[in-house]
């Protein structure tokens, strides 16, 4: 039965990929090898490393997968301190960064803890903890440092907390904070700002489309031009100079297919190739060539998947 449904995923999923139109192309590479959702991952040095999140029938977990670009190839490596979902990953100098989480599915026990990653030693260090226990929280790293936006606290309440973790330092220090308090928003940086895009205010029948920016320059936030629809838990990822939006949760009674790219310097939105099927709960990371989707839930709420997704576009097609 497990095969026959395997290869009906398959084919279903082939099928999605012919019939897809707009700017760019999907295609697939080696699946994870078991179905992932709620992960964060991020690329350092060739290589997609995909961590923590649910895992079979457990809500939370310290599995740590790394994927090799050029052979497309999975293995595992150490895991992760502790078992998390909706936890913050970025890179940083090399280094990959697990900030909050939480324990339990409907975000329930919302973490402070961050660690950091060496893939070079294949080893994990424990980080002085956030002021702000926090899970689906956005993460993202500039000017040599990890910041930390938004999320849902112990209480499962939203909040527009931003710290941001100085690794010279070892510590932690308060910033702007986000001035709508929100979270499963996708977060990303783009021309030396911060852009967090959507997001919920409590359950998914509170998307939004609000598009903020920070400036760490000025330590303030901006509006930008709206997302074309509202939605949450989807991912945002920088490719080709432009800030790819793809998925999310939920549209009506499906995920998200949609891929959208936002020009920061003409600030205008434009429609890319639709993902073969929706998804939320999963990271996108970019090598520079390529975006790559590894996991993730096809489904409002729970499921899976251990598809390995892949986006390209001409960088003729951005100009």
């Amino acid at each position: 039965m497990r095969v026959f449904i395997a290869a009906l995923a398959a084919l279903i999923f082939a099928a999605a990929l012919s019939a897809q139109t707009g700017q760019g192309a999907w295609s697939s590479k080696a699946g994870l090898g078991m179905p992932r959702t709620e992960t964060g991952a991020a690329y350092v040095n060739g290589r997609i490393y995909v961590m923590a999140g649910g895992l079979g029938t457990m809500e939370s977990s310290t599995l740590v997968q790394e994927y090799d670009v050029k052979t497309d190839k999975w293995r595992e490596r150490a895991p992760l301190p502790m078992a998390l979902s909706h936890a913050g990953v970025a890179a940083l100098n090399g280094k990959v960064y697990v900030v909050g989480g939480f324990l339990k599915n409907v975000h329930l026990y919302a973490q402070p803890y961050a660690f950091e990653y060496d893939p070079a030693k294949n080893t994990w260090r424990t980080l002085p903890w956030m002021k702000a226990a926090r899970g689906s929280v956005g993460v993202v790293s500039l000017g040599g440092k990890l910041h930390a936006i938004g999320g849902r606290g112990i209480d499962r309440i939203t909040v527009g907390t931003h710290e941001v973790y100085d690794p010279a330092a070892n510590r932690w220090a308060e910033a702007a904070p986000l001035p709508q308090p929100r979270d499963h928003a996708p977060t990303v940086v783009a021309e030396g700002k911060i852009h967090v895009l959507g997001g919920r205010f409590d359950a998914t029948a509170d998307n939004t489309d609000v598009h903020s920016v920070y400036d760490p320059a000025t330590n303030a936030w901006s509006s930008a031009p709206f997302l074309p629809e509202p939605r949450s838990g989807g991912s945002a990822v920088l490719y080709h100079d432009r800030i790819l939006l793809m998925g999310g949760e939920c549209d009506r009674t499906k995920t998200f297919s949609q891929n959208e790219a936002y020009d920061p310097k003409r600030m205008m939105w434009t429609t890319l190739a639709a993902m073969p099927g929706g998804r939320h709960g999963f990271y996108a990371v970019s090598d520079g060539q390529a975006v790559y989707v590894p996991g993730g839930s096809p489904n409002c709420g729970g499921g899976a998947s251990d598809t390995l997704m892949v986006f390209t576009l001409p960088l003729a097609a951005t100009n």
